[in-house]
């Protein structure tokens, strides 16, 4: 037993000293091997030609490392002339979320210097005018009438439900203080006497008031009595109010009258404007409210912040003071995001001759970039 163990070990022993040498000279030749390299911390591995590609080596050949500028000069890279600045884009306001905040069944906000749509939400859905229709009476009445030219009073006008000043069966007053209570004071019994004294009837003026819209550029705007009250085909949209409203507010009468918190008569009785916005809103500068329970509250006025002027209008509101404020502000909002967005669309112009410009260079050097933009 102790002579197959001593034999096991021999032959054991044998085998070892005869591979070892061949183990030696192989890791040896590895080493020598002209086409490996060696990795380490601070060795990077790079193919040697014989294992790169004919395409790659004429690749590499071909590449010409610039030549280091003398004493250092940085060099100037050209912007090239075509390059245009990226543009910044505005605040982006979302109009599909932001009419679920009004009660309002239609609304508008236009720029009222240039008559540009700001926001809308079913801006020609034909509605009931309510009041607002006033504005064209007041128009009207301002074009064919002297101040101090009489209005007689029918039993038709007296007759007129309220909002009313109680003008009485018989009697005559200024054209100017029945103005005034129409566009103020909202009255429906000035509105009617206004009517007759100039279209003979109501109805007659009616077609006066629906020929003016369609002159101002409201085209789906009908009109069939002049204090808006509910009428069978009578009807405007949002769109045409405020388009209505902006050019009666470039009318000079017009814009004064309807600015004024109050106003006294030639016989003492003092009108109150209905339009809350005057003392409730910023940049109020005038308006015209409305309400029928078939109408339910209408309004249209402008405002006025920082040189911008925007016109609301809104038909059906069941919270119209809350509906006007939010419609302000939006739109305020908006417009500064568009003038932003105009302000960079502006900017970026083709740079011209860009070689010649200093501020449109990239000075480049060997320790840092500085890029003047």
């Amino acid at each position: 037993m102790v002579i197959r163990k001593s034999a096991a070990l021999l032959a054991l022993f044998f085998t070892f000293v005869l591979f070892f040498p061949h183990t030696v000279l192989s890791v040896n030749n590895r080493s020598a091997a002209p086409d490996s390299s060696i990795l380490s911390t601070n060795h990077k591995f790079t193919p040697t030609k014989s294992s790169l590609s004919a395409v790659r080596q004429q690749i590499i050949s071909s590449y010409n490392p610039a030549k280091p500028a003398a004493n250092n000069t940085p060099v100037l890279l050209n912007r090239s002339s075509i390059t245009k600045r990226r543009h910044v884009q505005a605040l982006s306001i979302t109009d599909k979320s932001f009419h679920k905040k009004l009660s309002a069944r239609s609304a508008i906000i236009i720029d009222a210097k240039t008559g540009k749509e700001i926001y809308s939400h079913n801006p020609d859905m034909p509605r009931q005018p309510a009041s607002t229709i006033k504005i064209l009476t007041g128009l009207i009445a301002m074009d064919h009438l002297k101040n101090n030219s009489l209005v007689p009073v029918s039993s038709w006008a007296a007759s007129m439900p309220r909002s009313k000043i109680y003008i009485q069966k018989g009697k005559s007053y200024y054209a100017n203080d029945m103005i005034n209570a129409v566009l103020l004071a909202s009255a429906n019994d000035a509105s009617v006497a206004l009517a007759e004294k100039i279209g003979g009837s109501e109805s007659g003026f009616a077609k006066m008031m629906t020929q003016k819209a369609n002159e101002l550029g409201a085209s789906k705007t009908i009109c069939k009595t002049a204090s808006g009250l509910t009428a069978k085909g009578q009807q405007t949209t949002a769109r045409d109010l405020a388009t209505i409203f902006r050019k009666a507010m470039q009318h000079e009468e017009f814009a004064e009258r309807i600015g004024r918190l109050k106003t006294k008569t030639s016989y003492g009785k003092t009108f109150r404007s209905h339009n809350k916005a005057m003392w409730q809103i910023s940049g109020s500068q005038g308006g015209k409210t409305g309400y029928t329970w078939a109408a339910r509250q209408t309004y249209v006025g402008k405002f006025s912040r920082d040189g911008k002027e925007i016109l609301v209008a809104i038909l059906g509101s069941r919270n119209m003071w809350n509906d006007i404020s939010k419609l302000v502000e939006y739109g305020f909002s908006k417009e500064q995001s568009l003038q932003v967005a105009s302000h960079e669309k502006n900017d970026t112009t083709p740079l011209k001759n860009a070689s010649a410009v200093q501020p449109d260079l990239v000075v480049l050097n060997d320790s840092k970039k500085v890029a003047k933009l």
